[in-house]
Parts: C-alpha cells; structure tokens; sequence
C-alpha cells in the first residue's frame, strides 16, 4: 500500500467532523430558498416533477403485484421480473441519454425522457400478455435511466452552492412523492372500474405531457451554455492555430471539430477518473439496494404477512413515504453543515435500528400503530440518506460530463442492485407461512415470511453502505464554475483534504498534471 493512500485512509474518520459546532453557523433555510431566482426555480421545479413521475411510474408494478400475477396467470416472483428489467436497462438510458445531454444539451434528452414515458405507461396498461408486459418494462427502464442525470443537472447546476444541500434533499424526495402519489392513486384507479389494474397506467402516461410543455418554455442551463461556449472556443483556438479562423468551410469542419472536442475530453475523464467512477458506482449499488430491498416487496409483505386491508396497507405506505419527504428534506439540508459522509452514516445506523420493528412486530398483540410509527423512522432513514446524494454527486462529478457521470453511476448502481426484489421474493418462499383469514373474510393462501428476508437483507445492505461512506471522498461546498471543475478533473488516485474551502478532492499522483496546459486554458 502506497504512502499517500495511507495518508488518505488515515483522515477517513477526522474528515467526518462538521468543520464548526456552532448552531449559529447552520444558515437559516428560508434564507437560503430566497437565495434562488426565478429561473432556478423554474429548472428546480420541472425537474422535481419529473423525477416524480419517474418514480410513480416505476411503483405501479409493485402497488399492483398481486393483480398482475392473476390478470397474467404467473407467480408474484416472475411478476417482479418487471421491476428487475427496468432496473437493468435504466443503465443503457443512463449511458445514451447522459451522453445526448452533455453534448447537446440538458432540454433535448430530456424532452426524449418523458415522450417515451407517455408512450411506454400507455403500451403496458394495454398488454395482454406476460411477454408483452416484460418487453415494455424493459424499454420504459431505458426511458427512466435517461432522466435521473438530466433532472439532477437541470435542477442542481445554476444553484447558489450554499443551496445545494438543501435543495438536494428537496430534489430528491420526488421519487418519495411519486410513490405516495402511486399508492393514493393505485388506491383510487385499481379495481375501481371493469379494467383492474390498468387505469393506473393510462393515468401515469398524462402528467409528463404537461411537464414536456413545461421543460420547452425554458433555455439550457446556465452552467451547460457556459461549457458550451468553452468547447467551441477551445475548437476555434486549434483552428485558428492549424488552419486559419477565416478559412472557407470552417463552419462544416468547426461543427465536426466541437463534436471531436467533446470526445477527446470524454476520453480524458474515462483514463483520469476511472478510480472515482468506480466509487461512485459501488456506492449507487448499495444505495439502490437500500431503497428497493426497503420497498419494493413491502407492500406484499403488509398484505400477506401482516394480513392488512387495503385501507390500512395504504396508511402504512403514506406514513412511510411522508417519514421518507420530511427526512430526505431535513438531512439533505443538514448535510451542508455537518457534511455529506456523516449525514449518511447517522442515517445507516438509525435505518439499521428501525429494521426489526419495521419487519417484524408482532401485528397481533402490539397492532398496526407500531409498524407506521417503524415504517415512518425506516423510510427517514432511508430517503435521509438519498437526500444527500444528488449534491454529493453533482460535487463529485467532472464538470464536462456531469449529467454522464451522475446518470450513469447511479444507474449502473441500479443494474447491480436489480434483483433485488426478485431474491428476496425468491428467499421468501423458502420461508412459507400457513394460510389465513384476513378481517374481511379473504382467504390468504400463499403467504411467506418477507419480514425476515428484509431484516436480514438490509442489515447487510446498511453494513456495506457504512464502510464504503466511511472510505469514500468528499467534495463539500465544491463550485461548478470552469475554474474549480478544471482544476479537480485533473485527477488520478490520491485523496487530499482542502482545508480553505472544507472538502475532499481527488488529486493526481503525479501533480504536474494540474498545471498542464494552463497557458493555453487562460488564453482561451
């Protein structure tokens, strides 16, 4: 083991501690809102919608597990085939949509995004078959890849960098919104009409219409046109320098030769930043593990373990998803004080906590009052530690590619993660409970013990988040002007605390990296 990784392995827990103590140091939250101008709002506001509608359009299948298997005669465990398919190919949207956006623009990609969520939700409330269904999961997954990076970058980019985290935390409690609005919808549209369950999709396919007509009344973000600008100066500087600015058909060549630039750079990150990158991915892995191996078979658990009604699974879902809003937006703001790395880790060992009462209490002799109280501290901890995450990896990302790294990173976290509802329906069958009468009078026939396989599941799951937090660099308070990003894209392996500004970088090994080209970078 080399020295410098040494010397960062030994600032791991110093590095933990707020930089101050001082409660007079938190910044007033409502100061910070009006910190933000209108056109911040606007690129905040329509990319919270359409993360939430991402997010109510990936839980209709687990809201409607039940009624799928019997419309399609499988089992529950080949139903959450869909989700696990839109898991994987979230990766591939992530890639294609993520580059789409760094080259040409936040609007476009995003734009793409929801059209195809309008055409994919329609397509599934109208299969008939298991096949049908599966293939149409599998392509909404490409659509819902895409969208994650573009939103972040739309929302996050332009905004003060004192805002960051609390306007992280609010970014990223849209997917808790869109699943309480999945569940108070899949309450009123499931079963309530001649066609079951596919009123549920039909209604999600309309909100993203308005939010497409939303996203074309605004420009590109401030941040994008500024590295825009940038790729085509430095392209024009190598014109001027090999062929002469004025030469006839320089529009044909500068059009191809800013597309060239645009590559080359990609290149750079790939070779300099392959050590961050692969952080950042395993970090999404357990992190995605956390939120589905939490929620994605929860609802059946509350139905066929703990023998809900639908009334009462719905409450439970609500309280949870309220407990995940409130706690992703008061961590996400907390985490601009106390840091990004602790804020996770306080949440790992407060989600580990809440974990046998959230799965496990005794329904019968203690009743339902102590599952939404565990549901709502479990989904706190939970979506607490994801309101961190926007920021901290907006912070973490090369400026240049920051849509690529964000989407990409995350969704390649999302493939690792994919099975994860599949495995712990399939472990739970190993663990089958005896039929029973629910109140109403159904009979329960296939029943298994969930309960258990989340418990044990997600204590390994908050484990491996902790160690790799605790391991993992921090670019707290980082700006995203061209300065600061260029001079952290020149990277390689070794960590280095910044005191001044009170984050973590990645430094190159070899420091004479950073001071390459900065004669020509300052003449651009």
């Amino acid at each position: 083991m080399t020295t410098p990784t040494l010397n960062y392995l030994t600032t791991r827990l110093p590095s933990l501690l707020p930089k101050s103590t001082h409660l007079s140091d938190i910044p007033n939250p409502f100061r910070l809102l009006a910190s933000l101008d209108r056109q911040n709002w606007a690129f905040f506001s329509v990319a919270f919608f359409a993360w939430t509608w991402d997010a109510f359009d990936f839980f209709t299948v687990s809201l409607t597990l039940p009624d799928l298997a019997k419309s399609f005669g499988r089992s529950r465990t080949e139903i959450t085939w869909g989700i696990t398919l839109v898991l994987m190919f979230r990766t591939v949207g992530a890639v294609a949509f993520g580059v789409v956006g760094d080259r040409y623009g936040r609007r476009w990609g995003f734009v793409v995004n929801n059209g195809l969520f309008v055409v994919l939700e329609l397509a599934t409330g109208f299969c008939q078959t298991y096949s049908q269904f599966l293939a149409c999961r599998a392509l909404f997954g490409i659509a819902m890849g895409g969208l994650y990076g573009n939103a972040a970058a739309t929302a996050l980019e332009d905004l003060p960098p004192i805002a960051r985290g609390l306007m992280s935390g609010l970014l990223q409690q849209g997917y808790a919104f869109g699943y309480l609005l999945s569940t108070a919808f899949s309450r009123a549209l499931v079963d309530s009409t001649p066609y079951g369950w596919r009123p549920l999709f039909w209604f999600g396919a309309c909100p993203p219409v308005l939010i497409i007509g939303l996203r074309l009344l605004l420009p590109e973000t401030r941040t994008y046109q500024k590295l825009k600008m940038e790729r085509e100066l430095k392209h024009q500087q190598q014109q001027d320098e090999e062929e002469g600015s004025g030469q006839e058909g320089g529009t044909g060549m500068r059009k191809k030769g800013v597309t060239h630039v645009f590559w080359e750079q990609g290149k750079q990150v790939m070779r300099k930043e392959w050590l961050l990158l692969t952080y950042m991915v395993l970090l999404m892995a357990g992190f995605n593990f956390m939120s589905h191996g939490s929620q994605d078979l929860y609802p059946v658990l509350l139905d066929t373990q703990f023998l809900f009604s639908r009334d009462q699974g719905t409450i439970i879902q609500v309280i949870a998803n309220v407990g995940a809003m409130f706690g992703g937006t008061t961590v996400g703001f907390m985490s601009q004080f106390a840091g990004r790395r602790l804020s996770i880790l306080v949440m790992c060992v407060l989600g580990g906590a809440m974990l046998y009462p959230y799965t496990a209490t005794d329904v019968a002799n203690q009743g339902w009052g102590r599952i939404a109280a565990a549901a709502f501290w479990e989904q706190f901890a939970v979506q607490g530690a994801w309101g961190v995450i926007p920021a901290h990896l907006m912070e973490l990302s090369p400026a240049k590619f920051r849509t690529f790294v964000v989407g990409t990173s995350y969704q390649l976290g999302n493939l690792v993660s994919s099975a994860s509802s599949t495995i712990e329906s399939t472990i739970g069958e190993r663990f089958p409970l005896p039929p029973e009468t629910t109140p109403d009078g159904t009979v329960v026939g296939q029943r298994c013990e969930y309960g258990k396989v989340i418990c044990i599941f997600m204590g390994c799951v908050y484990a491996y988040v902790v160690v790799l937090t605790l391991l993992g660099p921090e670019c707290l308070g980082r700006r995203f002007d061209r300065r600061d990003s260029e001079a952290l894209e020149d990277t390689g392996v070794v960590f280095e605390e910044d005191h001044e500004q009170g984050f973590e970088i990645f430094q190159g090994a070899q420091g004479e990296r950073e001071k390459r080209d900065r004669k020509g970078e300052e003449a651009v």
